[in-house]
């Protein structure tokens, strides 16, 4: 068989073109092939590009618009099914393909004639005649060619590309070494004695588990959140929670797995690439593409948060400890004993539990109520096709229409937890909307991911309201890349969008879950049918900020950790002394020294949130305010959903995020409405009665 040919059967290549990935026939052998390809075309555009002699927006930047939607359309399939379908075969070409698009990104944002070319469009005595999509496309270019190191000269230029090829390698280990480490630990229990206090659902679960694994009998206990948190809240076995937290607080810290060499290298390079493109740390370079001006704003912005939460957090901490010892007999209360006793003064204080509800959310109703909500929202229907390729039997896939009846998104949905699947939940974007130089509108297709239990026998899956809330909170990113009018390919959806504004859409959809006349439309008894009764939600909603000042701490903690590491960065103090020093000043609740939580911090040393992580908070402040519009103008208010979908959701990073919320708002926006819905108030650690 020849190149060409090979080539010629290559789904990867064929859904370039295709609506929609081939899932059904993508396999580990077409991916290098497929990248190889795509990069060679490539190149032979942009030689081009760079020696046209009056370039404009016509003939240089709608073909490397081209370029970038045809290497996304390769790379993105393979870069999804590494997530949620991993296998031994798929890893290894995987990761030599991130090697591939490293080099390619790295070759393309150097590029100093492609660079210039860019720079002459912005210079043309007829850029102001462009829109205001296109300038913001040119305007983004520019930037992100010098922080791709394309003023660098000489051995500064390529030691910044040898470093990026590096850092590409480290990030894909480091977050291998965590799904192997999660796996490769489970706790088979054959004694009911051993099991006491997990509720039946957990159990059934646990069981169904330990028989999909083989084994004979008992219940199987896994590392993956949907065994993990249920375990640690209701075991009753304490000496089975602390093996189980040992492993779950120390995964990627031994061995081959350990990630600390990782970590230690990664801010090493992160600090060098930083200093050659002249920033004075690797948090400054993070922060010129983001919203806040600089480190001093979002310290100050989190201590803020900090000093207006601690007092409380404090009196929530010494409350649980008298209740594990009064209670519990718990004299000292350990990390382990957290999640458990939390969960017995919460049912004590509240009479409910996430376990007592979740009958009331089984999954059909769960999608098809938060369908409902959307459609009512904005105007759009939501309908399932189900004739399409996809990469694992549960999958399911969605078709979104307007008013008129005319087709404008499509997303898969994924929403259970399984082998070869990395945990938490994500969206990401599959196809952007894309007016297409031929004339074509390209319609936007969103990924959403989660990772929740399966149905078990003949009984739906039924999920806590903890989970329901991450549901939409993905949703709400999902409407953002869905929702989007923008027709220029760089700004559409969530793309040219600040990275500490991107949590505004799917923070703002969290709330809904909390609107008694929300939770009507998705709450539904799985035996019964009834709704969700008026003395169950009153108790939900009365326990909704229960330790939330502790829980803000908690996400202060992340925060404040990950943007000092990443700007007072010293080679000689360990990244655990960082951590100690930033427990000691922000939380309430210290972890045990044997804690190697930054070994499994996907987020800033696998994902993209490296010296951003403070981005949940400071976009929980604009969703928070954004809400806060809908408690004073009605929460179905359409007419408000439409403001919010001109203004916020549909404009893509076309438009600085600041300027769109001031437009929607009236006002720049206030932490207080954040403060008021986590039971604070904007006076420092006073409660809101």
């Amino acid at each position: 068989m020849t190149e060409t040919t090979s080539l010629l059967d290559n789904p990867i290549l064929e859904g370039t073109t295709t609506p929609l990935p081939l899932f059904d026939r993508i396999k580990p052998e077409h991916v290098l092939p497929a990248i190889d390809a795509e990069v060679k075309r490539a190149r032979k555009v942009v030689a081009r590009l760079t020696e046209l002699p009056d370039p404009d927006w016509n003939s240089l930047m709608i073909p490397l618009e081209e370029i970038d939607e045809r290497i996304g359309r390769a790379w993105g399939p393979v870069g999804h099914l590494n997530s949620v379908c991993d296998s031994e075969a798929l890893r290894p070409v995987y990761q030599q393909g991130v090697a591939k698009m490293t080099e390619w990104s790295s070759e393309l944002g150097q590029n100093e004639a492609l660079y210039a070319a860019i720079r002459k469009v912005s210079e043309r005595d007829d850029f102001a005649n462009l829109s205001d999509q296109r300038k913001k496309v040119i305007e983004h270019a520019l930037r992100d060619f010098k922080l791709s190191g394309a003023e660098l000269e000489g051995p500064a230029k390529k030691r910044f590309t040898a470093i990026n090829m590096r850092l590409s390698e480290l990030s894909t280990a480091f977050g291998e070494h965590v799904l192997d480490a999660t796996h490769a630990f489970e706790l088979h229990l054959v004694h009911a004695s051993d099991v006491a206090g997990l509720p039946a659902s957990v159990l059934a679960s646990a069981q169904q588990r330990a028989s999909q694994s083989d084994k004979e009998g008992g219940w199987l206990i896994t590392l993956d959140a949907p065994s993990y948190v249920p375990f640690m809240q209701f075991a009753d076995n304490r000496g089975l929670r602390e093996t189980m937290y040992r492993k779950h607080v120390t995964r990627a810290s031994t061995g081959t797995l350990d990630n600390g060499p990782v970590i230690d290298e990664i801010l090493a390079l992160r600090t060098e690439a930083a200093a050659l493109l002249g920033f004075a740390h690797y948090a400054a370079s993070s922060l010129a593409s983001k919203m806040a001006n600089d480190v001093t704003e979002v310290t100050g912005f989190l201590r803020e948060l900090a000093a207006k939460s601690k007092p409380q957090a404090q009196e929530e901490f010494a409350e649980l400890q008298s209740f594990a010892a009064n209670e519990l007999g718990i004299d000292e209360l350990q990390a382990w004993d957290v999640a458990y006793a939390a969960e017995k003064l919460r049912l004590k204080t509240y009479a409910i539990s996430q376990e007592e509800l979740k009958p009331y959310f089984p999954e059909k109703s769960v999608v098809s109520g938060m369908f409902g909500l959307v459609e009512k929202l904005y105007a759009i229907t939501i309908k399932e096709h189900e004739d399409v390729p996809k990469w694992h039997e549960s999958v399911r896939f969605f078709e979104v229409f307007n008013s008129s009846g005319q087709q404008i998104a499509a997303f898969y949905l994924d929403p259970y937890a399984r082998a070869h699947k990395r945990g938490g939940a994500w969206m990401d974007e599959c196809i952007v909307r894309w007016q297409r130089p031929d004339g074509r509108l390209q319609l936007p297709v969103a990924y959403l991911v989660c990772n929740f239990d399966a149905p078990v026998g003949d009984r739906p899956a039924l999920w806590t309201h903890d989970e329901v809330t991450t549901l939409f909170h993905e949703f709400g990113h999902g409407l953002h890349h869905m929702l989007t009018t923008v027709d220029e390919l760089s700004v559409s959806g969530i793309r040219g969008v600040p990275w500490d504004a991107v949590e505004l859409p799917s923070q703002f959809m969290e709330n809904f879950c909390w609107e008694r006349q929300v939770v009507d439309l998705f709450a539904r008894h799985f035996e019964t049918g009834e709704t969700l009764p008026d003395s169950l939600f009153d108790k939900m909603l009365a326990a909704k900020n229960f330790q939330s000042a502790m829980i803000m701490l908690r996400q202060i903690e992340f925060s404040l950790f990950d943007t000092l590491l990443h700007s007072e960065y010293k080679p000689d103090e360990s990244v655990q002394q960082m951590l100690d020093q930033v427990r000691d000043e922000v939380s309430v609740l210290k972890p045990p020294a044997f804690n190697r939580f930054q070994n499994s911090f996907s987020h800033i040393f696998a994902g993209g949130y490296a010296a951003g992580y403070y981005s949940y908070k400071w976009a929980e402040v604009l969703s928070a305010d954004v809400y806060a519009t809908f408690e004073e103008e009605g929460i179905l208010n359409a007419v408000t959903a439409n403001r919010l979908r001109e203004e916020l959701l549909s404009i893509g990073g076309s438009k600085e995020i600041m300027d769109a919320f001031v437009a929607f708002r009236g006002r720049k926006p206030s932490v207080d409405a954040l403060l008021r819905h986590s039971g604070l108030s904007a006076e420092q650690g006073v409660k809101n009665e």
